[in-house]
């Protein structure tokens, strides 16, 4: 199967599997069908990318419109539930999706000047109530699709606005660096839709970085289950840890990166887990630049990552993350300062900068992770300083030499 022709989905697969060990036979059941019916859809994604010619995507200003599926799941038996000119629906699940699709286009809209998912104006096509106790919600290449979740497990997909823009966001994805989803380009592309799905929430709400829960799916589990949410930005490996589904196993830095089958039992190469790479690295670049992140780290992984390309990789993309903060806000800024050493707090030092320039911004870092703005620039001028002058004093003793030459 192309690695382009996966489905992106929000529940990774070993939350699946350890639901297939629940001690409740419906909990096992539906965790069952939803691995089924995703594997269905994956093939027939995989089926649609063997066409030759890229496909075609509908435009209309970004309009929407979602469609109920009514427990089915075949897409085009799914009957409107509600237009982007049309009535409020009863639905509330459909109501949820055309208003969380609705602040994510707005979102890019009014931050990035994106015209919706291709930025051409693309059609924005969410589908509910998909299939029987569906535990997952996906981008599949033309629409966002949302189950209702057993009911006892996980709860309807559309309750986490960051869940909505999350799967969106893999359309903005798919148009843009086209992230490869498979090993580090695919933990970079499950990355892209945590830190702009809680983007998205974070300016829906207007919360200031010090604000903000940076959690992923905290409205998915339902009330019974002992968990945070699906993911912690803040803090990777600790959105949960319970008797069913063990201890958060995302990394939070390069030391613990899980190497991982590139397979669709393995994650495809593990990209559920080593996201929290990224995503820690985001969270302290906003933490250490402050404010609100959508104006500060958000404009800067935006650029970075239309500057990316298929198979980006971590150094990669936070050597172009350093770079474009310096386009953005000026060559040792704060702002690139903050990026420097939130990349440096996962463990991926930026290619090119000197070592003493990065221990000397390193140690700025503050107790939360973030790095103070002030000590960031002084530390900075200062590095700068130092080789400026031993380069001119380099420059003056090979003019002396030859002078006697």
């Amino acid at each position: 199967m192309s690695k382009t022709s996966r489905l992106n989905c929000i529940i990774p697969p070993h939350l699946l599997k350890r639901l297939l060990e629940s001690q409740d036979s419906d909990v096992r059941q539906a965790a069952l069908d939803t691995m089924l019916t995703t594997a269905r859809l994956r093939g027939e994604r995989a089926v649609r990318a063997s066409f030759a010619g890229p496909a075609a995507t509908a435009t209309g200003n970004g309009r929407r419109t979602v469609f109920d599926c009514d427990q089915g799941s075949f897409l085009a038996s799914a009957v409107m539930a509600r237009s982007e000119d049309g009535p409020e629906s009863a639905d509330e699940s459909a109501n949820r999706a055309f208003g969380g699709l609705g602040l994510t286009r707005d979102f890019y809209k009014e931050v990035f000047q994106r015209d919706s998912i291709d930025g051409h104006g693309m059609r924005l096509d969410g589908y509910v109530h998909f299939s029987v106790k569906f535990n997952n919600a996906f981008w599949d290449g033309r629409q966002m699709v949302f189950g209702d979740g057993d009911g006892k497990m996980l709860g309807d997909l559309t309750r986490s606005l960051d869940v909505i823009a999350h799967e969106l966001t893999h359309g903005v994805t798919e148009h843009t660096a086209g992230l490869v989803y498979h090993n580090q380009s695919g933990a970079l592309n499950e990355s892209m839709s945590d830190v702009f799905g809680s983007l998205v929430k974070q300016w829906s709400l207007k919360q200031s970085v010090d604000e903000a829960d940076w959690l992923i799916g905290a409205d998915v589990w339902t009330p019974g289950i002992d968990a945070d949410a699906l993911r912690s930005m803040k803090a990777p490996g600790h959105a949960y840890d319970n008797a069913l589904f063990g201890k958060d196993p995302q990394p939070d830095r390069m030391s613990k990166f899980i190497h991982l089958p590139d397979t669709e039992e393995g994650d495809s190469g593990g990209v559920h887990f080593n996201s929290g790479i990224p995503n820690k690295a985001f969270f302290l670049a906003a933490v250490g630049i402050g404010g609100f992140a959508w104006e500060g780290a958000g404009p800067i992984w935006y650029e970075s990552l239309k500057a990316s390309s298929s198979e980006t990789q971590f150094q990669d993309f936070a050597d172009t993350t350093f770079q474009k903060a310096g386009e953005l806000f000026g060559v040792g800024s704060a702002e690139q300062s903050a990026v420097l050493a939130a990349w440096q707090g996962v463990e991926i030092p930026i290619s090119g900068v000197p070592a003493g320039v990065a221990r000397g911004r390193s140690r700025t870092v503050d107790g939360n992770g973030g790095l103070s703005r002030q000590d960031g620039v002084a530390a900075l001028t200062r590095q700068v300083g130092e080789l400026s002058a031993q380069m001119t004093r380099l420059a003056k003793d090979v003019a002396a030499l030859k002078g006697t030459g």
